[in-house]
């Protein structure tokens, strides 16, 4: 099966599109093309050949403060008020492509899309907030890092994402 990824504007219809979560699905359907007027978020499609939407995920720019960080991050760094990065707002692939690896190719395409942009814009992380335990462990299995502060949200720092995710 051929997967190519999209921009939403390039999407027609994704009333079909069902992650098995209501606030995703809902997110998708009714707010994500506002979003992208609004300029809040950056959302991209996977397709197969049909085309059959199988994920989505969104990009935003985004600030940690230091106590965000896990601690091993945070004294390497200056004390700034703000430190830059990138969030990966919301990642759901459909129910039908379970086990097809496409929650890891969108993170794959997210993650070197974010690398791209790091040559014309500092960022130091990579941030998701994750839903539920769950995806924090998929998360993980990636490399990220949860929070010091909040359980759900967690890091990849940029260096480490080049290592793991370069070409």
């Amino acid at each position: 099966m051929a997967i190519t990824i999209r921009s939403l504007a390039k999407i027609d219809n994704r009333s079909e599109f069902s992650c098995g979560e209501p606030a995703l699905d809902e997110w998708f359907h009714r707010r994500a093309g506002q979003d992208e007027r609004r300029h809040l978020a950056r959302v991209f499609v996977a397709v197969d050949e049909t085309p059959q939407i199988l994920g989505f995920y969104s990009l935003s720019s985004f600030t940690v403060t230091l106590s965000d960080l896990p601690p091993e991050l945070a004294r390497k760094l200056p004390r700034y008020d703000a430190i830059p990065a990138a969030l990966i707002g919301r990642l759901a692939r459909d129910r039908r492509a379970r086990g097809q690896g496409v929650g890891s190719l969108l993170l794959a395409d997210a993650v070197r899309r974010i690398i791209r942009l790091s040559e014309a814009i500092a960022i130091f992380a990579i941030v998701v907030e994750a839903k539920d335990e769950h995806a924090a462990t998929f998360y993980e299995s990636f490399g990220f890092a949860r929070s010091a502060e909040k359980s759900t949200r967690l890091f990849l720092p940029l260096a480490t994402a080049v290592q793991a995710f370069a070409p």
